[in-house]
């Protein structure tokens, strides 16, 4: 396994209400990284993920694509400490 890392990520556009967190959850878990996604109240969709630093650099490809029906329109990217904290990733229904 190569250097552990983590990653915050906030994504705008249209990104609600076009299956971008389901997006999100099935690219994370193909990749072997833990954390979760959710919808913000502002409209945008915000992540956290840990794992190996290339994987979250493949993973981060894929969500400045987003799914079929999404417009990813600006993507703000946040590398912080690894922590360990996450078992698996998970989609998150709340804001907060």
């Amino acid at each position: 396994m190569g250097q552990p890392a983590r990653v915050h990520v906030v994504i705008s556009g249209r990104v609600q209400g076009v299956a971008y967190r389901y997006f999100a959850e099935k690219r994370a878990v193909s990749l072997g990284l833990t954390g979760w996604v959710r919808n913000r109240d502002d409209g945008r969709v915000e992540v956290l993920a840990e794992g190996d630093r290339a994987a979250l650099e493949l993973f981060l490809g894929e969500l400045r694509k987003g799914p079929r029906l999404a417009l990813v329109e600006d993507f703000e990217v946040l590398w912080e400490d690894h922590t360990g904290e996450f078992e698996g990733f998970l989609v998150r229904f709340i804001d907060g």
